[in-house]
């Protein structure tokens, strides 16, 4: 598709021969941050990709995609106009293809989802069967929760956000599913385990933290100042499965939300009842308006819905 525009009525000379094919090109290079792969996307052959990515850096005076060891990384003018371009290619498809986004089967896309470890660990071969059976063609890509905190929704960086959602962007779209609290998590004969678990008992043992930015502090410690209490923590990790490998061979405590429990039970790991008030947990679902009556979307987030609510029945919430 190509729009060619002329001279506006001032006189001053419009670009010519401008190829919206490009947005559809860059679009999928961002995605797949791989002229490989954006080459294996679009049936094109890598060297014709390649001379797309130079047809676009031109166009926008900016490198777009740059080499970072054994991978490309994406400048920072191309992130920050990736949601934009993403958005109006969404446009165009919803234009020129009415109703086709509608049938999930012919529906070709990469999701990005973010979120902790334990929810793709807990429910991703649940979705993963999910889309292979209702939409063959969409891709579920799982990315970390970063120790800093960006707009990676308004970015384009991810394309839905599910756990604990505390953004504070006033246009992004939340949506709260149910709460869930924290238990405690120890190896299998664990001193703890035995005889009544007191407040003081808690306190004395020494913890794990789970922590992407690294802190060594938190709602536990709040609680147990409140009794006059302090604890020691250890250390910290970044992920909730990693803490339970460090669990499983070691006498710290932990805790984990109802998401970890199969992962601690397949690990032979006990879980009790912490002998404090700890302050309970929203989880849901965070998006970008832009995605609002996309079907596709519509569809990934409903599923995280129905996987959300299965876990929260089987807690008995």
């Amino acid at each position: 598709m190509r729009v060619t525009q002329s001279a506006d009525p001032a006189g001053t000379p419009a670009p010519t021969g401008v190829d919206l094919n490009l947005l559809l090109a860059l679009d999928v290079l961002l995605e797949e941050r791989s002229v490989q792969g954006a080459a294996r996307r679009m049936h094109l052959s890598e060297p014709a990709m390649s001379r797309t990515l130079g047809r676009i850096r031109k166009a926008l005076g900016d490198p777009v995609l740059v080499r970072a060891g054994r991978r490309m990384v994406p400048t920072p003018h191309a992130l920050a106009v990736r949601a934009e371009v993403s958005a109006v290619v969404e446009r165009a498809r919803a234009l020129f293809t009415p109703g086709r986004d509608s049938d999930l089967r012919t529906v070709t896309r990469t999701f990005t989802v973010l979120c902790h470890d334990a929810v793709p660990a807990s429910c991703g071969a649940a979705l993963f069967d999910r889309a292979a059976q209702e939409a063959p063609g969409i891709r579920i890509r799982f990315l970390g929760e970063s120790h800093v905190d960006a707009p990676f929704l308004r970015q384009g960086t991810a394309d839905l956000e599910v756990g604990v959602i505390d953004t504070t962007s006033p246009e992004v779209r939340t949506e709260r599913l149910y709460e869930d609290r924290m238990v405690g998590v120890v190896r299998s004969g664990h001193p703890l385990l035995t005889g009544e678990l007191t407040p003081e008992r808690y306190a004395a043992a020494e913890h794990l933290s789970v922590s992407r930015r690294g802190r060594l502090h938190g709602p536990v410690d709040t609680a147990l100042a409140r009794l006059g209490l302090t604890r020691r923590v250890a250390g910290a990790v970044g992920t909730f499965p990693a803490s339970l490998f460090v669990i499983r061979d070691s006498d710290l405590v932990g805790l984990i939300m109802s998401w970890g429990l199969p992962l601690a039970a397949a690990l032979d790991l006990a879980t009790f009842e912490v002998p404090l008030e700890l302050p309970v947990l929203g989880l849901g679902l965070a998006w970008h308006p832009r995605h609002d009556a996309d079907p596709a979307h519509a569809w990934l987030r409903q599923c995280f819905r129905e996987v959300m609510a299965q876990w929260s029945r089987a807690r008995g919430g």
